[in-house]
């Protein structure tokens, strides 16, 4: 069969095939997306949780930009919190855990409903090419669907191998079949591929835990949202609880190292370094006495529990024995066990920064094929991927928001200028500018340039622009009235302690001290409350931070300069003068777009840089000129 009235196909229905499929129908695109297993879309593999640092950042760029993962997680969840509250701004994000199968059902409603994605329920087994470029792909009942963009988010699916201690299988997750074709597909393309593993955590009978013996971990009251769209939380909030392994369970894990896939050789790939199996984490740092386990509900009506930091490839019988080690657990029943995957991805230099194929034209991927870990680094990637595919199809400027503007830019420019040797994942570390990178100010950075690429709706712009048309005035307010130290004045601040400034000041200003609270702030301005609150959280930010936001704008338009030369596709890099073994190698390799992409990679030292800014200049000359 054929089937050619497709503009863009996507294969995999994770969280970047959601994403991306939900982003490319609304921008008007006939989607087909593929899913081995219908019943999994959206399906959460690991940990049942949305956000923390950085990728919480991510989960409110993706909203600002008129995607869903933020929407659906605050329907779904059943605790959220703020983590790093009593930090600096930069690094206060949100985290939630969410119901397993609300979240899966909200997804696929909200996917079946769009009338521009066709779901089918198939294996995609190869590529379809014509001259070197991507046109289709061919199913295991040997069905040929047609686009032209194809879209691989595929996740841990390509040749993907289960490890439970010493017995292992073929598998894309448990309990869902490997893709075993399409890595041989890239492969004949000449695509590079690598292989990566990654754990996950034994969940348990919620009925057979002891929570008596665990420390109780409430949520947030309010509870923080991702979305400032949609109706926000629905379902009961529900406790966490705090436990710790003890010198029993580092024992048992000690004893049985040998038959951990991770240890004994039988997986070869990389692993998570910042998620690292129990097993691994009792290796590696045999001086400490003992490990934080966060034992986190499954959903509402949910039977099963997860005991978070305890993912494993260790045998079974293992796994019980360490499980029973831990306070609170004793007599826990294993309802699934933790396994190891090991499984292919595409080493993303290959890609463009619109994460297109630079060998294969119309081959996009995003997600863990990428090389990342983790839902909201997935999620990213399918909503950047979308939207430059709509771009390219329509013929109009590609979505690449600078380092400066997006953490989702961070990650894919990590991807694709450095590439990574492991499961990356996003840190707020990551970003050289991580205070313009605030959680609460996604909107401002990012809903312009949503709306201007077609994904922000009206009812989204018109609250965006509501929301902004407040902070304004709020900031007008700040810098405009003015407070003068008369008797009331110097007695209220003397009745806080503080020294009453000598002449008169903006509350702005006044704001800036270091002992100013928004609770005294109101004694001087009572309107002041009558803002919500998050907008009074973040004109403090403003004040407080204006000469570090200065100089990282200062630092950001710099990079920007060098970001928007561009290094034409074709550059011989062998013949520019100056340039060491390494650096040429390196620049050929990646290909840089531009002048400023050439600069972050690796083994490309700043002279290298002015090696590269001189052949341009020799090549503009040398055009000038006449024939």
């Amino acid at each position: 069969m054929r089937s050619s009235d497709h503009d863009l196909i996507i294969v995999g229905a994770g969280h970047a095939g959601c994403e991306a499929a939900m982003a490319a129908a609304r921008l008007g695109l006939e989607v087909l997306l593929v899913s081995s297993n219908a019943d999994r879309i959206g399906h959460l593999s690991c940990n049942p949780a949305v956000g923390g640092l950085g990728k919480g950042h991510m989960v409110r760029e993706i909203d600002a930009l008129g995607g869903c993962m933020g929407l659906w997680t605050d329907e779904a969840a059943i605790q959220a919190r703020t983590l790093n509250a009593t930090k600096g701004p930069a690094v206060r994000a949100t985290r939630a855990q969410v119901d397993r199968s609300v979240y899966m059902a909200a997804v696929k409603r909200d996917l079946f409903a769009q009338p521009k994605i066709r779901i089918r329920e198939e294996m995609a087994e190869s590529l379809l090419t014509r001259q070197g470029r991507a046109i289709g792909i061919v199913t295991s009942l040997g069905q040929r669907f047609f686009a032209p963009a194809i879209l691989l988010t595929t996740g841990t699916f390509l040749q993907g191998h289960i490890h439970i201690g010493d017995c292992h299988y073929p598998g894309g997750r448990r309990g869902d079949s490997a893709s075993l074709g399409l890595s041989a597909s890239l492969r004949e393309l000449g695509l590079e591929l690598g292989r990566f593993m990654t754990c996950t955590t034994p969940r348990v009978l919620t009925a057979s835990v002891d929570f008596s013996k665990m420390e109780a971990q409430p949520g947030d009251s309010p509870a923080p949202r991702f979305s400032l769209r949609g109706k926000g939380r629905r379902l009961p909030q529900q406790l966490c609880y705090l436990t710790w392994t003890s010198a029993r369970t580092h024992e048992i894990i000690a004893a049985s190292l040998e038959h951990s896939p991770m240890h004994n050789g039988a997986i070869p790939g990389a692993g998570p370094r910042y998620c690292p199996s129990i097993e691994d984490k009792i290796a590696r740092w045999p001086e400490k006495e003992r490990h934080q386990i966060f034992v986190e509900p499954e959903g509402v009506d949910s039977p099963e529990t997860y005991p978070n930091n305890v993912p494993t490839g260790l045998p079974l019988d293992v796994q019980i024995e360490l499980l029973h080690s831990i306070p609170g657990l004793e007599r826990c029943h294993v309802v699934r066990p933790g396994y190891a995957i090991e499984y292919d991805i595409i080493r993303p230099t290959q890609l463009s920064p619109a994460l297109e194929c630079k060998s294969v034209p119309g081959l996009w991927s995003a997600g863990q094929i990428n090389g990342t870990s983790g839902y909201e680094e997935a999620a990213a990637q399918g909503l950047w991927a979308a939207l430059n595919i709509a771009a390219a199809l329509r013929g109009s400027a590609p979505f690449l928001p600078g380092r400066d503007k997006a953490y989702m830019a961070v990650l894919v420019d990590d991807l694709v200028t450095r590439g990574t040797n492991e499961p990356y994942r996003m840190f707020t570390s990551r970003a050289e500018h991580r205070l313009l990178l605030r959680e609460s100010n996604a909107d401002e950075r990012l809903t312009p340039l949503g709306r201007e690429h077609g994904l922000v709706s009206d009812a989204q712009w018109d609250l965006f622009s509501g929301r902004r048309h407040t902070q304004e005035r709020l900031m007008e307010g700040l810098r405009d009235i003015r407070i003068s130290p008369e008797a009331p004045v110097r007695a209220l601040f003397e009745s806080w302690g503080e020294k009453a400034p000598a002449r008169a000041l903006s509350l702005g200003e006044l704001f800036r001290r270091p002992l100013m609270t928004q609770e005294r702030l109101a004694a001087l301005w009572p309107d002041f409350m009558q803002y919500p609150e998050d907008i009074r959280n973040e004109a403090e930010t403003a004040l407080r931070y204006a000469g570090y936001v200065e100089r990282q704008e200062e630092m950001a338009r710099r990079r920007e300069d060098a970001d928007r030369i561009s290094l034409p596709p074709d550059l011989d890099y062998s013949l520019v003068p100056g340039l060491t073994n390494e650096a040429r190698e390196k620049l050929s390799a990646i290909a840089p777009a531009t002048l400023g992409q050439a600069s972050r990679i690796p083994g490309v030292t700043p002279a290298a840089v002015s090696c590269i800014e001189i052949a341009l200049k020799r090549l503009e000359r040398a055009r000038r000129q006449p024939d």
